[in-house]
């Protein structure tokens, strides 16, 4: 349908990897305010923990760039550079020549990612971290034959409006179209397949995209699809129009729930297995932390029958 033949099924494997997207790095230079919209990461903050959310977007508070994180932000990146290149020189050659310059780029945009590698004289943590990323990069070629590939999209910037008003935004590793018109969504994941447990959670992500593209295009894409470049899988869904309704009435929720949340300034934690990769944690109350001051204005209480007399 889309000339590949990438395809693989689920391993079922259970991980539990930390968040592959942080918070944007300029959080930390701009004043508390109310969110504006939703992307699928902050949703999937707010699903996880709603303190999260705020300690992310109302608080801003900065967080340490991790070498998982980043290696993925670079993996992302030579993935899609390498469709620059002519078909037949999308190569595993190719892929490695990327690498090392699409780090030196990113460490130019970000000079605190130097600080990943503190005690690395001999550049021997680099190496490895960039031999990991390499690995992923090979897995990628079993997968995917990307000469036989010519996304419409990389990287596609996607923003939206709902009819209740609600903005959703959002970033699409891959758009591929088909002769025959149909659309597929790529998202590459640089970890592991998770559980069947946990797949529709993954999958959320991927419904997010499809609905802001059938709000913005009019046509549900013909199917949605995660690269899992940490185990080798490819997980693959074929939306309807039902499936993506459901998650607008969900986002819908969502949104007031966090505008009940932003009003009031009660932002619970949701404590989990998660919490152990939480930046965040020595300020969560669940392990006996303060968090900072609410940088919003709470609305008051409404006052009750008795008070009103």
């Amino acid at each position: 349908m889309y000339q590949t033949d990438s395809g693989a099924d689920p391993s079922g494997a259970a991980v539990p990897p930390p968040a592959e997207e942080a918070a944007p790095a300029d959080l930390r230079e701009r004043p508390a305010a109310p969110p504006s919209g939703l992307s699928p990461s902050r949703a999937g903050d707010f699903m996880t923990c709603p303190l999260l959310y705020r300690f992310r977007v109302i608080d801003r508070l900065p967080e340490p760039p991790s070498p998982a994180a980043t290696r993925g932000t670079v993996v992302h990146a030579v993935l899609e550079r390498l469709f620059d290149s002519p078909a037949a020189e999308r190569t595993p050659q190719r892929a490695r020549e990327l690498l090392r310059p699409q780090w030196e780029r990113l460490l130019g945009e970000r000079p605190e990612l130097a600080g990943l590698f503190p005690d690395d004289a001999d550049g021997a943590l680099l190496a490895g971290w960039l031999a990991d990323a390499e690995r992923l990069l090979e897995g990628y070629f079993r997968l995917e034959d990307p000469t036989r590939l010519e996304p419409a999209e990389r990287e596609l910037y996607v923003e939206t409006a709902l009819e209740s008003g609600l903005l959703l935004r959002g970033y699409i590793d891959r758009v591929d179209v088909a002769p025959t018109g149909e659309i597929r969504l790529v998202d590459y994941k640089t970890g592991k397949a998770p559980s069947r447990d946990f797949e529709g959670k993954a999958m959320f992500q991927m419904k997010f995209y499809a609905l802001m593209l059938w709000r913005l295009r009019g046509v549900v894409p013909r199917r949605l699809q995660l690269v899992y470049l940490g185990s080798g899988d490819v997980v693959a869904y074929d939306p309807d129009p039902g499936d993506l309704q459901a998650v607008e009435r969900k986002l819908l929720a969502l949104w007031e729930a966090i505008q009940r949340a932003v009003a009031t300034g009660e932002w619970r934690p949701r404590p989990s297995r998660l919490c152990d990769w939480c930046d965040h944690r020595a300020l969560c109350p669940s392990f006996g932390g303060t968090p900072p001051p609410y940088p919003l204005a709470v609305l008051p209480a409404p006052r009750t029958t008795e008070e009103s007399w």
